[in-house]
């Protein structure tokens, strides 16, 4: 690990003479692309840092703890060593992630759709409950949120929101949230008390750069409309709805949310070339079977991954087993344990097949 931080540290000075270069500068696609890696290799590089003070600790702590005849500061070393273990363990499977071959997406903003599945009203109102976490949880890394559309329901609901997450690791700590989330629990509107049991899609998207995923105008039709709300609410009196289709991938996007016929036209191409990107991206993978063996789930929008168990207070991860039971605290945005266990079982499934 050492002789891999110094080849990194040698490869971060190395980034940063190029980023400083004219001829990088003019270059905006390669520049954004360096950009990116110097970003993802200097997080890297402060880990080590920190995990070799890390070490240092430990070995002063454990000659504290060898020659103190103190009996008082006996259990006070002991519990500080075990904390600085915990500490060492977790830096070296971060460490040993960022040391596997990279996705090319790492480091990337992305775009979250969230979509009301099976059970009416009530998957409306937990696809609502799901954008509340991730935006808690996108608050508590500092991380921006910008809604590019949405379809409210008059319960407060959503039938869908897509939403951009822009921050460092954004990407990696939210790409296996796709898939199918099911909710159990007592719904609002059922008078008789009985438990049902409802489904979300959620599908996150690394966002494309404008230079990566080129979109001719002819391959488009764009057409505008009043845009609507539950209940009559939100209605606008002009045309500033956008409705963009692209032609041949027949993929089509629909913004209304802001009161410009621009901003709206902006946003849907935002999420358009984000779903482009996503389509060469699936093709990619489908070449390489062996690889998506040894991700975590397909990603597949139809996998159950996630039940949210009202009742019982509990939260599982079916592909890797893990329950938790404080889903009140899940759901206000500490999203952090799941994250984790899902980072850290990816982690150790790449090591045994690298």
């Amino acid at each position: 690990m050492l002789e891999k931080y110094e080849e990194l540290s040698s490869r971060l000075k190395e980034l940063e003479n190029f980023l400083m270069d004219p001829k990088i500068l003019g270059d905006r696609t390669r520049y954004q692309e360096l950009a990116r890696e110097y970003a993802s290799l200097k997080i890297t590089v402060e880990k080590f840092g920190h995990y070799q003070k890390v070490l240092r600790e430990i070995e002063e702590t454990s000659e504290l703890l060898n020659n103190s005849k103190d009996a008082d500061l006996l259990p006070l070393l002991k519990e500080e060593l075990e904390q600085l273990q915990k500490k060492k363990d977790a830096l070296e499977i971060k460490i040993r992630s960022d040391l596997l071959p990279h996705d090319k997406n790492e480091g990337r903003n992305v775009i979250v759709e969230i979509r009301a599945g099976a059970g009416g009203d009530e998957a409306s109102l937990f696809a609502s409950d799901l954008f509340r976490l991730y935006h808690r949880y996108a608050e508590t890394n500092l991380w921006k949120i910008d809604v590019l559309s949405s379809n409210p329901t008059g319960l407060k609901g959503f039938k869908e929101i897509i939403f951009s997450v822009e921050g460092p690791d954004a990407y990696r700590n939210l790409r296996f949230e796709s898939g199918v989330h099911r909710v159990q629990r007592i719904p609002v509107t059922e008078a008789g008390g009985r438990i049902h049991t409802s489904t979300v899609t959620v599908a996150v998207l690394p966002e494309a750069e404008e230079v990566e995923v080129q979109i001719k105008p002819e391959e488009l039709r764009i057409d505008v409309f009043r845009s609507s709300g539950p209940g009559g609410q939100s209605v606008n009196t002009t045309d500033s709805a956008v409705r963009v289709f692209h032609i041949p991938t027949g993929i089509t996007v629909s913004c209304q949310d802001e009161k410009s016929q621009l901003k709206n036209k902006a946003k849907a191409l935002r999420v358009l070339r984000a779903r482009l990107k996503e389509k060469q991206d699936e093709e990619e993978r489908n070449k390489l079977s062996q690889e998506r063996k040894s991700q975590i789930g397909t990603g597949e929008r139809s996998e159950k991954i996630r039940t949210y168990n009202f009742p019982q207070n509990r939260v599982t991860d079916h592909r890797i087993g893990l329950s938790l039971y404080n889903l009140q605290e899940v759901m206000e945005g500490n999203l952090e344990p799941l994250v984790q266990g899902l980072l850290n079982d990816y982690v150790q499934t790449q090591l045994k097949t690298a």
